[in-house]
């Protein structure tokens, strides 16, 4: 089997990361923060490395502003829906998930707040300049998606998130597609929320996000429930992460994410090397073709997206699997709004997604069969 679905979720996983699963569930299966035992201890004091760890990767001031979610959705909820300010504006781009949108569409519908979607006029990715023309006096917070995962639109957030820091609007970058690929400091990109994927560029494994904070803004929790802090009162505790973490949480995931971290600084230029490379090759020979490419050649994040003709891209990522054992995505990558913009509205586009562990044999094979499937329809 060939897989390329990297952008749902990596496959291949370090042997590091397997490592830290198999022996979390030994050594850190204690409930952190719950209890006074050595054992939970043990696991409170692991889990707190880590979140520094994810800390010092992004400049966060400290592990507080480190706040683990069931995913990325989750943590993009929370920071939408517990950053509502009722009558405002928020902006947000073409190339968002439905896990923007979504809640946008709910809070919208709820009458608490209206948004307005920028469309990018560079074939990039977003610039400042598409988003200026719809700022309003009551624009309160803007989304940008950093890297698409349709077609690897890459925005850009350094130039956004001055902007927004000098006109006081709450900056949310989604980093599922860029965080591991992407070095991203959110103090020098004024971010003030960043959202990660443990299960994609970090190679961890899958039900594991984090919402990463700056010190300027937080928001309101959206769950509530135990936290191991203050349990007689009946109001979620106001320290952090505890307000805005409820439940127990996984530390086999996090002990995972964290050797996942470990995996992607200690091969960092290496990673990012041959993700570059591996996607320009296929880029390149797809272009050669008639067909039709809607990654840009400087998009080389690991993201290609294409069709064959007048093929619904369901039927080639289909045949793919069936008669040459290769996985990709196909349809509309819950993203509809980057669907119209491109124009496969209809056909919805088949993406390849590339990781560390893909092989340079497996682009040709997969090119390979894609010429054959373009002869033979």
């Amino acid at each position: 089997m060939i897989y390329l679905d990297n952008s749902a979720t990596t496959y291949i996983k370090p042997k590091e990361v397997i490592k830290a699963v198999t022996d979390s569930l030994i050594h850190y299966s204690a409930n952190p923060g719950r209890s006074g035992h050595k054992a939970s201890i043990k696991c409170a004091l692991k889990v707190q490395e880590i979140r520094e760890k994810l800390a010092n990767h992004y400049n966060a001031t400290s592990g507080e502003n480190i706040i683990f979610t069931l995913n990325c959705t989750q943590a993009l909820n929370l920071a939408i829906l517990g950053s509502v300010k009722e009558g405002g504006n928020v902006i947000c781009t073409e190339n968002e998930h439905n896990s923007v949108l979504r809640p946008l569409e709910y809070l919208k519908r709820q009458g608490k707040i209206d948004y307005t979607v920028a469309y990018q006029s560079n074939p990039t990715g977003i610039t400042l300049e598409d988003i200026l023309p719809l700022v309003k006096d009551n624009t309160y917070m803007i989304i940008c998606n950093h890297i698409s995962n349709v077609n690897g639109s890459k925005a850009d957030i350094k130039k956004i998130g001055n902007y927004c820091k000098s006109k006081n609007i709450i900056f949310l970058v989604d980093g599922a597609q860029s965080c591991g690929h992407e070095k991203i400091d959110i103090k020098e990109y004024n971010i003030d929320y960043l959202t990660i994927a443990g299960h994609k560029g970090f190679y961890a494994p899958q039900s594991l996000g984090a919402l990463v904070m700056n010190d300027k803004y937080r928001p309101e929790p959206i769950m509530f429930g135990g936290t191991g802090t203050n349990s007689l009162e009946l109001i979620q505790p106001s320290i952090y992460p505890e307000r805005l973490e409820s439940g127990t949480i996984s530390s086999p995931l996090i002990i995972g994410l964290g050797a996942g971290l470990d995996f992607v600084e200690n091969n960092f230029k290496e990673i990012q090397a041959k993700i570059d490379d591996l996607t320009t090759y296929l880029n390149y020979e797809l272009n050669k073709l008639n067909i039709t490419s809607y990654t840009q050649p400087e998009n080389a994040f690991g993201v290609v997206a294409f069709n064959i003709k007048n093929l619904h891209s369901n039927v080639v990522a289909d045949i793919l699997n069936e008669k040459y054992d290769i996985c990709v995505r196909s349809g509309y990558h819950c993203a509809p709004l980057k669907h119209k913009a491109l124009g496969t509205l209809e056909q919805g586009a088949v993406r390849v997604s590339i990781s560390y562990f893909n092989t340079f044999s497996e682009i040709q094979r997969t090119l390979h069969c894609i010429k054959q499937i373009y002869k033979t329809l």
